[in-house]
């Protein structure tokens, strides 16, 4: 579980990624170019935002905007019996963990299957989480969790030495990759204006679920710190037979 750290808005706010890119960067490392070579076949051939049970199509619900620009976002069945909210932080390696360990059963099992509705909340400890959040956002409801499934996978590769022109660089990458062109990066990750409004919804959730560490999970509004997949799964058994009961 990683600690959530006080942010300063200043110092998440101090240079988007475009800032960080006026001196040319260095080529990225090569490991970095095949993973995101790697990735751009499975954002292509990512399904639309709907789910599938066991035979049965699921209608996946409708984009929220909470705020002007900023939707949330969501997968499963929106009358599903059990609610699950993820808050995680894209620079977060437990979160990156949980992604790879536990969300794909999460995905199968329970939301796939209408037993979830699921929403994931970014948590910025860093500028360059935010970049990240920025850069899923710029795809759109329909490609958000595509392109987050691929931010948690290549973290390491992205990440790399911490250099902000390195990452800033990685993430435009990805971005091209899932299918955006570079003008929409370009706009996306200098909105200085939506940066604000991202760190104030995020710091707002954050106060009021009660959120100092990720991963933590709100399930039928019980806050949840990180747990291994077993635990996860008898939890939501648990809360899935509980709802049926009543």
């Amino acid at each position: 579980m990683t600690p959530l750290l006080p942010a300063s808005i200043a110092a998440l706010l101090a240079a988007l990624p475009l800032a960080a890119q006026e001196a040319p960067a260095d080529p990225a490392p090569a490991a970095a170019d095949e993973a995101v070579a790697e990735m751009a076949p499975a954002l292509d051939e990512a399904p639309a935002e709907t789910t599938e049970g066991t035979g049965t199509e699921v209608a996946a619900d409708e984009p929220q905007e909470v705020a002007p620009g900023i939707f949330e976002m969501t997968l499963g069945n929106p009358e599903a019996p059990v609610r699950m909210i993820e808050y995680g932080s894209l620079t977060c390696p437990h979160c990156a963990a949980w992604h790879a360990n536990g969300y794909p059963q999460l995905k199968e099992q329970f939301i796939d299957t209408g037993k979830v509705h699921y929403t994931f909340r970014e948590v910025y400890f860093d500028r360059y989480g935010l970049w990240a959040s920025m850069v899923a956002r710029c795809a759109g409801p329909m490609r958000f969790f595509p392109v987050l499934d691929q931010l948690f996978a290549q973290q390491r590769q992205w990440v790399g030495d911490g250099s902000p022109a390195a990452i800033a660089d990685n993430l435009r990458r990805i971005g091209l990759a899932s299918g955006l062109t570079a003008e929409a990066l370009d706009a996306c990750l200098s909105d200085a204006e939506k940066a604000e409004a991202l760190v104030a919804w995020w710091q707002g959730n954050a106060e009021a679920d009660g959120i100092n560490s990720t991963p933590t999970f709100i399930i039928n509004g019980e806050r949840h710190s990180n747990m291994g997949w077993e635990a996860m799964r008898q939890l939501l058994d648990a809360e899935y037979v509980a709802a049926a009961a009543e």
